[in-house]
C-alpha cells in the first residue's frame, strides 16, 4: 500500500460515481483504506490486518466480515465523535490514548515545551494552532486522514477555537506548507505530524527547518505498511514514531531508539527533541529517572526492577532495558 493506492481509490469511487462526491474523506483501519461520504462509509479496501490490539471488537473477524467490521467501527466513530460531518467535535483536554501523538502535542503545548503544532482535521485539512485542547480534539479518537474535503461547519468551529486553516477552500493536506505558515506566525518551536505511509518528505522538513533556523519536532505516525527506503527516512530524521503495524519501524526505528513507549502498538523516541516532548507529558520521576541508556515505559509493573512515572494522567512504569525493541505476543498481526 503507498499514496498510489490512495489515488487509485479515488478514482475507483470517481469512476463507479460517475463522478468525484464534494464531500469525500479517507481514513485507515486495520491497514483498509476507508471512503467517507455524506457521513457514511462508502467503501473499504481489503483489511491486511487479521488482528489488532485497539481493535479487539474485530477480533475473530475475517475475510468480508472484517471489511463489515471496519466500515461498521468507523461508522461509530462517525456517530460518536462527529467525524466527517459538520458535527465533528473539535476540542477535549482529557487523554483518549495513553501514548498517543495529539495527547503528547497536547502537553507539550500546554508545558511551553512547543509553540505550535501542525496537524491534520478531517473536514479541515492542515491546522496550524497553539491551542492544546483543538490538538487533542482533532487527533483523539482519528486513525489518519489520507485525504478530505472541505466541511464550512468544522472549519469554522477550528478557526473560532484559534486554528489557521491553510486552505479553507479546498481542505488540503500539506505538512510542508503548514510549517512555512507556522513560521510566517513567528513560531520558533513547532512539532509536525507527518503520515509515515503516504505523507511528506521528512527530509524537506529538516530542509525547512535549517532554512528558517527553526526547532520542528517531527512526530511520525500511521506507518503501516511503509517500505524498506520509507521506513529508513522515518528512522533517519523523525523525532518520534509510532510502529503501528510496521515490522520494518521495529527494525529500523525501534534499533535506533533511546526511549520506547508501549509494546502492543510501540511508540519509539530517538533524539533529545522527542524525549524533550515525552518528559513534558511524564512526572518528574521520568525526567530525574531517565539518563544516557535505553528505556521502556509499560503500562504494567513487572519483575524486574522498575520507577513509577505518571504520564499524562495515568500510571506507568519506566525500566531501563539492554536494548530495543521490546516485543510482546500481543501486537497486530501480521505486521506488515
Amino acid at each position: 500500500m503507498s499514496r498510489h493506492e490512495v489515488e487509485k481509490l479515488i478514482e475507483e469511487i470517481e469512476r463507479e460515481k460517475g463522478e468525484l462526491p464534494r464531500d469525500l474523506h479517507i481514513t485507515r483501519m486495520c491497514c483498509a483504506l476507508v471512503a467517507v461520504s455524506n457521513g457514511s462509509v462508502i467503501k473499504v479496501t481489503r483489511p491486511r490486518l487479521e488482528y489488532c490490539p485497539l481493535r479487539t471488537s474485530l477480533q475473530g473477524k475475517c475475510g468480508a466480515g472484517l471489511r463489515e467490521a471496519v466500515a461498521r467501527a468507523v461508522e461509530e466513530k462517525i456517530e460518536q465523535f462527529g467525524h466527517f460531518t459538520k458535527q465533528r467535535e473539535i476540542c477535549r483536554d482529557d487523554v483518549a490514548v495513553p501514548f498517543g501523538a495529539s495527547e503528547i502535542m497536547m502537553y507539550a503545548l500546554q508545558n511551553g515545551r512547543i509553540d505550535a503544532a501542525v496537524t491534520v482535521c478531517d473536514g479541515v485539512g492542515t491546522v496550524i494552532t497553539s491551542n492544546p485542547y483543538l490538538v487533542q480534539g482533532i487527533g483523539a479518537r482519528m486513525t489518519g486522514v489520507f485525504y478530505t474535503s472541505p466541511i464550512r461547519e468544522v472549519i469554522e468551529k477550528v478557526e473560532k477555537a484559534g486554528g489557521h486553516v491553510l486552505s479553507p477552500q479546498t481542505a488540503e493536506i500539506n505538512q510542508l506548507r503548514g510549517l512555512e505558515e507556522a513560521f510566517k506566525f513567528g513560531y520558533k518551536r513547532i512539532a509536525v505530524t507527518i503520515n509515515g505511509f503516504a505523507g511528506e518528505s521528512l527530509e524537506e522538513v529538516r530542509s525547512l527547518e535549517r532554512e528558517h533556523k527553526i526547532s520542528v519536532t517531527i512526530l511520525t505516525v500511521c506507518t503501516s505498511g511503509v517500505g524498506g527506503k520509507r521506513a529508513e527516512e522515518i528512522a533517519e530524521y523523525s523525532d518520534l514514531v509510532w510502529g503501528c503495524a510496521s515490522l520494518r519501524i521495529r527494525e529500523t526505528a525501534g534499533k535506533k531508539a533511546k526511549l520506547q513507549l508501549g509494546v502492543k502498538i510501540p511508540v519509539f523516541i530517538l533524539t533529545r527533541k522527542g524525549l524533550d516532548l515525552v518528559e513534558s507529558y511524564a512526572s518528574k520521576e521520568f525526567q530525574i529517572h531517565i539518563k544516557d541508556g535505553k528505556y521502556l515505559v509499560t503500562h504494567s509493573p513487572g519483575a524486574d526492577k522498575h520507577v513509577k512515572v505518571r504520564m499524562g494522567d495515568f500510571t506507568a512504569y519506566l525500566y531501563r532495558v539492554e536494548s530495543l525493541p521490546i516485543r510482546g505476543e500481543d501486537e497486530p498481526r501480521p505486521l506488515t
